[in-house]
């Protein structure tokens, strides 16, 4: 009984002493001094850079800064992960719902990020960088009104990325209440068209994705599942991301790799289904070097093809084939789809398309950077020319219990070269001379 009462003492005493030690920590200079550090820099390492010169860098940041005079603005808060790699020249974050941000005026340009990230920013932006703690709420906003602090005029921030939360919180923290104006537009028309510094990037980054597809060709077999396939294919692309780019960062390639009604979808998961001959294939490869985003995606069957999936599958070829030729400096993104919809028709299948027929590509993902102005829509009369690279990709899905049911789809990557030319870079072949595999 004596002992229980006094370790029951004891450990009052040493909550109440563990209690005042913690009051007196907190009230130490020492602590109050870290909870109020908001902001510092870090510079671990060297700068570093996947694969972009300083003149390719600089004059993209030229540019952006050309049409911020133009427009009237005095500085832009770029937030989204496309335009923060676009104008950094490589610099994709990680956010975890923290904000990032790229402030750019005429004479200043600086990354902010989280604490959690480290140095790493700033050894992926080609100038400053400013980190902020995670002590205070909101310093991030903190971060971004010093950095703006002398800055007088119209501020660009992007619209289409910006919650509503965040562009109240911008608006609360401009230094002299600036007018938040819209530069999302602007930013897009530019990131579609290409240098030739980044064409070289997509040009490799296209020949990645079909080496992930040769190495998933090469591996097909009956009774693999779907996402033992995928983890083939994006094992390959890795691999040569990092011998091409030994600088970069690997992250975000993968493949989609869709059996049997699964196909049914352009942007569907991989399952544990396994591969069935004489099943539908979607076979779909993505190589993500730095994230830039390029595709590879063919239809394939297993042993043999039936009879009305064939029929379907040569329909969609002559669809895909006769797009190609129509990509063309001077063309109208409707024309080519309203052509498109009329061959459909002449073929008897314009009822089983299911999305546009191409878009762009560069600095974009399936989860940010869409340039939605230079997509093959009905909708979209934006006109093509030199320096877009723009995919042909018509797909063709049968709804289950009708003959050929499925999805089928190819996808080439044709680039508008600056002297006028064209040139598909996809060099994986197409259709059914090719794509019956037999193992």
């Amino acid at each position: 009984m004596l002992r229980t009462a006094v370790t029951s003492m004891r450990d009052v005493l040493c909550r109440r002493l563990s209690a005042s030690s913690v009051t007196s920590l907190r009230n130490s200079s020492t602590i109050a001094e870290f909870e109020n550090t908001r902001t510092m820099t870090i510079r671990n390492g060297e700068k570093t850079r996947a694969f972009y010169s300083d003149a390719e860098v600089e004059s993209r940041i030229a540019k952006l800064r050309c049409q911020m005079e133009q427009s009237g603005m005095a500085a832009c808060v770029l937030t989204s992960r496309h335009n923060i790699c676009y104008y950094t020249g490589g610099f994709i974050y990680c956010a975890f719902g923290r904000p990032y941000g790229l402030v750019v005026t005429p004479d200043n340009h600086c990354t902010v990020s989280a604490l959690i990230d480290g140095s790493q920013p700033w050894r992926r932006s080609p100038h400053d960088n400013v980190i902020y703690t995670d002590w205070k709420r909101d310093n991030f906003f903190y971060a971004v009104s010093q950095l703006l602090r002398d800055v007088k005029g119209d501020v660009g921030i992007e619209f289409d990325d910006v919650t509503l939360e965040r562009n109240a919180k911008l608006a609360n923290c401009m230094p002299h209440n600036n007018k938040l104006v819209d530069i999302a537009e602007t930013t897009m028309r530019m990131r579609m068209i290409k240098s030739q510094e980044e064409i070289d990037v997509i040009k490799n980054s296209a020949a990645t994705c079909d080496v992930g597809g040769y190495a998933i060709r090469d591996a097909l077999r009956p009774g693999v599942q779907e996402h033992e396939m995928a983890l083939v294919g994006t094992a390959a692309m890795v691999r040569n991301i990092a011998r091409l780019y030994p600088d970069s960062e690997l992250m975000d390639t993968w493949v989609w790799f869709n059996t049997g009604v699964n196909s049914d979808g352009a942007h569907n998961p991989n399952t544990t289904r396994a591969v069935v001959p004489g099943d539908v294939i979607s076979c779909n490869t993505f190589a993500m070097p730095q994230g830039h985003y390029t595709a590879l995606e063919r239809t394939m069957f297993l042993g043999h093809c039936p009879d009305d999936c064939l029929d379907i599958w040569q329909k969609n070829v002559k669809i895909h084939e006769h797009g190609i030729q129509l990509l063309k400096p001077g063309k109208k993104c409707s024309e080519v789809a309203h052509e498109l919809n009329d061959l459909c028709a002449q073929l008897g299948v314009l009822q089983y398309r299911s999305f546009g027929y191409g878009h762009s590509f560069g600095v974009l993902c399936h989860y940010y950077g869409r340039e939605a102005g230079l997509e093959l829509r009905e909708d979209i009369d934006t006109v093509l020319e030199p320096g877009m690279v723009i995919s042909m990709e018509p797909m063709l899905m049968v709804p289950s219990g009708q003959p050929g049911a499925g999805g089928y789809r190819e996808h080439n990557i044709v680039v508008l070269h600056h002297d006028g030319t064209t040139e598909d870079i996809t060099k994986f072949p197409y259709g059914p001379e090719h794509n019956i595999i037999q193992h």
